[in-house]
């Protein structure tokens, strides 16, 4: 029964703009639905119990003020004789009244409270839900995504967003109780009179004819607010993650102004829609109390002087619409508070849509280890349809070989490894691990078997022993220990105030460039990749860092397929395979030694560096 009635509910739901609007979000209600069918049946009890109660109201008052008056009944034989004791005498009839009236109102608060426990429950875990679906959205996305999006932006929404949209789903829940009591204190005053609560269904009618005009207006208020909001964070982001910068270039004062007036423009939004939102109370509050005196004198005059109504009766009625009048003021600000946070519910919805984003669809085939070569057959590439970075790319990165890559800044040497790590898809061609489509295979299966060290290397807010053993499990410290000894790292770890486990900071901002590089250089030598791709992985370092740091490229590319990008051409100059990119294309290729003699592309680079190398 429970179960059905949830069905019915969502079917109603799913039939509303509400839910076209937000089902996105609302499609994890069905992890809680037990949760929620018990939280919607405490609700209904809690409600059915205010109507009672007010029934039990009127009897009583009836028992006191007119006691020689037939007693009230509720039409249920068993019910008037049993509970209401139509049958007693005055005394014991009134006990009993007042028996089942505490009762009732017992059961209500108990109803009303494991309603409000399971709504709770429900809400946290969708908000759970809608957390880790974020994340794994943002894990499925291709990398280009994040090249487009700043980063304050995507916390922004993982966080406050998030928190917003369980605001919102609380004041729907909210209203969904309130909304049942005011339908239960209806149906005892339709009882009661039906005369009376047509004025009241009317005149509060007319009031939230009002409301919505305001309430409209907080919702459009709602989407400035949010996007007020990312700004503010994307701008103090920009400021934490750049302060070396900021300081560096004097711009403290440009960064400023800059905080100051997404500050200022968050206070101005919010406190534009605040004020309109608290203009909704105090105006209904202020018109229904008028409303009801008016009523109360009127139906006084007209309905109990000429004895169509008991004045124990319409003092009951007076009781059920003070007692529902706030909860029409609340349902109400439900609306008006529900409508401020749109903003937030759309921006959710639109990051967990998958039809707008870019991703890199995963293949079925499990890679194990590169027995023959990574070829790139006529590849093509574009980040946009404007400008081809890579064009009609044809070569073979032979296994257990180093092939390094050669040429300007923007010839798209780094596209390339990026191409083979999978961050993104040709545009047009073919790239094949040991002859199979790169599309076809299994994305982590070959990312486990790759490591990348790069120029800009990331060390994680954690100690040097989990930056080192980043994603292994089961791995022994004497593992660890070896791998930072062969990365020539062990001596400046030790030296930290806690040595493996000093907590290194945010980006490693405790280490140097070259120390971070060697930690990148013992994380990929723990995980013994068979693909090893290096990215300008010595550049901008001193002359004594990057003998150390070639040391330890040279020990972790011992028996691996080592693609590298070079700036220096001192470090490759032992390459099997040399590929010279000029403006997306493949120059020239071949051994070094043969490039060199041919003096070629290769030539060139070698005479510009060796006579930059001569006037320094």
């Amino acid at each position: 029964m429970i179960s059905r009635l949830y069905i019915l509910i969502c079917q109603f739901i799913k039939t509303t703009r509400f839910w076209k609007e937000n089902a996105l979000i609302l499609s994890g209600l069905r992890y809680s639905q037990s949760t929620l069918s018990l939280a919607v049946l405490f609700s209904i009890l809690a409600a059915i119990c205010s109507a009672v109660s007010v029934g039990c109201l009127a009897s009583f008052l009836q028992g006191l003020t007119n006691p020689s008056e037939p007693p009230i009944r509720s039409r249920i034989e068993w019910v008037d004789i049993m509970l209401l004791g139509t049958q007693a005498d005055v005394a014991t009839r009134v006990y009993r009244i007042s028996a089942l009236l505490i009762a009732t109102l017992c059961l209500q608060y108990l109803f009303f409270y494991l309603g409000k426990a399971k709504t709770k429950t429900a809400i946290l875990r969708l908000t759970n839900h809608l957390r880790k679906r974020l994340f794994d959205q943002l894990q499925s996305v291709s990398i280009s995504f994040y090249s487009s999006t700043k980063t304050g932006v995507l916390m922004n929404t993982i966080r406050a967003e998030v928190n917003q949209v369980s605001t919102a789903l609380e004041v729907l829940a909210t209203a969904f109780i309130q909304g049942t009591t005011v339908v239960a204190y209806l149906f005892a005053m339709f009882y009661i009179s039906w005369q009376l609560s047509v004025v009241s269904l009317v005149i509060f009618g007319l009031l939230s004819v009002i409301i919505s005009s305001l309430v409209r207006r907080v919702r459009e208020l709602s989407f400035e607010v949010t996007k007020a909001n990312k700004q503010f964070t994307a701008t103090s982001l920009e400021f934490i993650n750049g302060v070396r910068t900021v300081r560096a270039s004097g711009t403290n004062d440009f960064e400023r102004d800059r905080f100051y007036q997404t500050s200022d423009k968050v206070n101005e939004v919010t406190d534009k829609k605040q004020m309109l939102a608290l203009l909704v109370d105090p105006f209904l509050q202020g018109a229904s109390s008028g409303m009801v005196i008016i009523m109360t004198a009127i139906a006084f005059n007209q309905l109990v002087s000429n004895g169509q109504i008991k004045s124990t009766a319409l003092i009951a009625f007076l009781f059920a619409l003070n007692r529902m009048g706030p909860l029409v003021t609340q349902l109400n600000n439900c609306r008006t508070q529900f409508s401020s946070l749109q903003g937030s519910l759309q921006t959710v919805t639109e990051m967990l849509q998958r039809d707008d984003k870019p991703y890199i669809p995963d293949g079925q085939i499990e890679f194990t280890r590169l027995q023959q070569s990574i070829d790139l057959v006529s590849v093509d590439f574009s980040y946009n349809e404007e400008k081809k970075v890579l064009q009609n790319i044809t070569l073979s990165i032979p296994k257990g070989k180093t092939t390094a890559f050669v040429g300007e800044s923007g010839a798209g040497k780094s596209t390339l490894a990026d191409l083979i790590v999978r961050f993104y898809l040709p545009t047009s061609g073919k790239l094949l691990i040991d002859g199979t489509d790169l599309r076809n295979i299994r994305i982590d299966s070959l990312r486990q078997r790759m490591a990348v060290v790069s120029q800009d290397t990331f060390v994680f807010h954690a100690s040097a022993r989990e930056n080192i053993a980043y994603g292994l499990r089961n791995i022994s410290d004497s593992d660890i220990f070896d791998a930072a000894a062969q990365a020539n790292a062990l001596d400046f770890i030790k030296a930290l105030p806690y040595g493996f486990e000093t907590q290194l900071g945010d980006r490693g901002v405790r280490l140097s460039g070259g120390q971070r590089q060697r930690i990148a250089i013992a994380r990929a030598l723990l995980r013994n990749p068979d693909i090893l791709i290096l990215d300008e992985a010595t550049s901008a370092l001193d002359s004594v860092t990057e003998m150390l740091i070639q040391e330890s490229l040279e020990k972790l590319s011992r028996g691996r397929t080592v693609i590298t990008i070079a700036h220096r051409l001192s470090t490759i100059a032992q390459a099997d395979k040399v590929i010279v990119l000029e403006e997306g294309r493949v120059a020239e290729q071949g051994n070094y030694h043969e490039l060199i003699e041919k003096r070629g592309r290769l030539w060139n680079y070698h005479q510009a560096q060796y006579c930059a190398e001569q006037s320094v």
